[in-house]
């Protein structure tokens, strides 16, 4: 139930107006969550829900027509974020797994998506030179770092909050015994 709850934030947090330095949403340590702590069968549930979302905010929020073409990388990423929380997360959970899984996350998305946009010109035309590869990445720098923040702060928080909640618990119940 937590991974679906924070599923629903993280379609939810798209919707909260991104301007300004934050640009924040809680998509990457979600899937990367889901990824996880549910079986592969349940995947296609994540993948709907922000295809929708995708669909909806291009549509109706930024009236631009829909090309499900230019969201096909950004799709195949959400797949493979639940992945890497699958291989990375869901045996052994500990604070370095978490944060590798926020450091890949962000990182795999901020490579595919501007390799793809440089590639087929389909958001932002750059030249086919390197030099236009290297614009491309340039102008995405301050998207990839407000996407390691949220990815880290959100994977943080539902990875970590359990196990605070399980010490703290673990804690008073020995003071209690000790008290008796």
């Amino acid at each position: 139930m937590p991974a679906y709850l924070l599923l629903l934030v993280a379609v939810l947090s798209r919707f909260m107006p991104h301007a300004g330095l934050w640009n924040f949403t809680a998509v990457g340590g979600a899937l990367l969550y889901f990824g996880a702590r549910r079986p592969w069968r349940e995947m296609l549930a994540p993948l709907a829900a922000l295809m929708a979302t995708d669909y909806f905010l291009t549509v109706h929020s930024y009236h631009y027509s829909f090309v499900w073409q230019g969201y096909a990388p950004t799709w195949a990423w959400y797949l493979m974020a639940m992945v890497l929380g699958q291989i990375l997360l869901k045996s052994r959970t500990t604070t370095a797994r978490v944060a590798a899984g926020a450091l890949l996350g962000p990182t795999s998305f901020f490579l595919l998506s501007n390799y793809a946009a440089w590639a087929t010109g389909w958001a932002f035309p750059y030249p086919h030179t390197l030099a236009g590869l290297g614009a491309c990445f340039a102008a995405a720098v301050p998207f990839y770092r407000n996407d390691l923040i949220s990815t880290a702060i959100v994977a943080g928080a539902a990875f970590g909050v359990p196990v605070l909640v399980r010490r703290m618990s673990a804690a008073q119940t020995q003071t209690v015994m000790a008290e008796k």
